[in-house]
């Protein structure tokens, strides 16, 4: 079971990086005019996943990937968010889970800005 925790944990730490890292390399592939920033589908997907994460967290749903993480490692569903408990890990100190809420949504609207400041164009 824990080859599949740490496979979940694998996909969930890309998905969170696909995530944080699709922005700016929006903004950049913006000014170095690399097209494949303005893909409708990637840009599309990216939007959905951030959206996903937000609405989540202001449902105060837990991620169905942490679910299962903590599942797979205990046999239990565990008290803090995935991300919340590795900053914890990383930085030593427990922040609110508000504070995570309110990160997802200020960064899914600047997705949301990003949209419509460099829009994905539309297949030719």
């Amino acid at each position: 079971m824990i080859a599949l925790a740490d496979a979940v944990l694998t996909v969930h730490a890309l998905l969170a990086a696909f995530i944080v890292c699709g922005l700016p390399a929006i903004w950049i592939g913006s000014g170095l005019r690399w097209n494949w920033v303005r893909n409708r589908s990637f840009r599309l997907i990216h939007l959905c996943a951030i959206g996903v994460v937000s609405l989540l967290s202001v449902l105060d749903i837990a991620c169905p990937l942490t679910v299962l993480e903590d599942w797979l490692r205990t046999g239990a569903a565990g008290s803090q968010g995935c991300i919340q408990r590795w900053v914890s890990r990383l930085l030593f100190y427990d922040l609110p889970a508000w504070v995570f809420t309110l990160a997802y949504v200020a960064f899914a609207l600047l997705v949301l800005l990003t949209w419509w400041r460099i829009p994905p164009q539309r297949r030719a």
